[in-house]
């Protein structure tokens, strides 16, 4: 599944995002969705959510979901 579309994406999922900071050096956070905070249904670097542990950036893969 794409993190560049927004149906893929839903509250629970395990996720790995990039976020601002580990943009340059495509470091990847993993975490679960807390919020999806982009509102249009595709975004071409990928949607952007809040995990639980309160990081922001963008979805670069789905793992699974919870």
């Amino acid at each position: 599944m794409a993190g560049t579309e927004r149906a893929n994406i839903r509250r629970g999922l395990r996720v790995s995002i990039v976020m601002k900071e580990d943009q340059r050096t495509g470091k990847l956070t993993e975490g679960i969705v807390e919020a999806i905070l982009t509102n249009s249904p595709i975004h071409t670097h990928g949607i952007k959510v809040r995990l639980e542990s309160g990081q922001v950036g963008r979805v670069k893969k789905i793992t699974a979901a919870r």
